[in-house]
This record gives C-alpha cells, structure tokens and sequence, in this order.
C-alpha cells in the first residue's frame, strides 16, 4: 500500500488553491473547507462573516513519492501571496488568511524552512501563519471541485486561471500529465 499524507494549507479562497493544488502530480484528493475557528461545523455564510475565526483552507492527500511536502508547500507559497495578512486580492476577512496547519512535527519544521528559502523571493515579509492542524470541517458540496465545473464563471477566469497559468509556467514538472 502506498503512503499517503495530508496538508492543510489556506492562501486566500479555496477555490484558488484547491484549483492549484488538483493539477499537482502525486494530489489524489483536495477538499475545501474551514479550520482553525471557534464553532463547530460552520457554513460558508457563517465562515465569510470573519466572526468564527475560521480560514477557508483546502486539505490536500498526496503521495509523497511523486510530490514531496516541501515542493508541495513551496508551490502553495509561490502562487499566492503569503505578504497580505488577512486578504488576497479584492477577498478581505482572517477567513482569507494565509495560514499552513500542521499535522506533525516534521510538517512543521518543512514549512519553517520552506518560508525561510522563500522571504527573500518577496517584497514584503512572509506573514503566513504556521499552525497545528485543528479540526478540518468540509464545506458544503458546492464548493468542491470548483473551478473545474464553472471555468466560465467570472471569478474563475479572471482570477483562478492565471493562478493555474502561472503553476503551468513555473512549476510544468510537476503537473500530471493531463495538466502539462
């Protein structure tokens, strides 16, 4: 049986990141959801107040024999920006948060690295929050699968297709072989 591992990560709507992340070679499965908030089991009504203290986040389950965490988190970084506290883009709220949730020590320690290589690729200091993984609530099924069902709506291509435009131009060695 092959190993699998799970990373959460948030960078703003999960819709850009789940749309990002679905093309990686070795991503299996991405869910969108909320954690790191106060309330048990909350909507996306409640999630997009920025009153539960929740972040829109995606949990990734990859094989880390195609894709390692580190190249994983190091591709999340660099396709969104980690600089804005609370915002990406136009969406404003700690529900927008760049923030990496991690299941164990060694996740952490990858993703301490992964921003310290990284602060010196930007402008503006690294503001991502690096954070035990709480408890993952899934959002509700609309939400899933997103940009691959409506890649006509307005949000998605004026805003998630350049995100996977950029994954094809930086990172093409990663992308499963539908994707490159």
């Amino acid at each position: 049986m092959i190993n699998k591992e799970i990373a959460t990560v948030g960078g703003g709507c999960f819709w850009c990141v789940e749309a990002v992340v679905q093309r990686l070679k070795g991503v299996e499965k991405v869910v969108s959801g909320y954690a790191g908030g106060s309330s048990k089991n909350p909507s996306y009504r409640e999630v997009c107040t920025g009153n539960t203290g929740h972040a829109e986040v995606v949990q990734i389950t990859f094989d880390p024999s195609q894709i390692s965490y580190k190249d994983l988190l190091t591709i999340f970084m660099t396709t969104h920006d980690p600089t804005t506290l609370n915002r990406q883009g136009a969406d404003r709220g700690t529900q927008y948060r760049s923030v990496v949730f991690y299941a164990n020590e060694e996740q952490k320690l990858i993703t301490e690295q992964v921003i310290a290589e990284l602060k010196d690729t930007f402008d503006d200091p690294i503001v991502t929050q690096v954070l035990p993984l709480p408890t993952f609530y899934e959002a509700e099924a609309d939400h899933q699968n997103y940009y691959n069902l409506h890649p006509e709506a307005g949000f998605c291509s004026m805003v998630i297709s350049p995100k996977v435009q950029k994954l094809r131009k930086l990172y093409a060695g990663h992308l499963k072989p539908s994707e490159a």
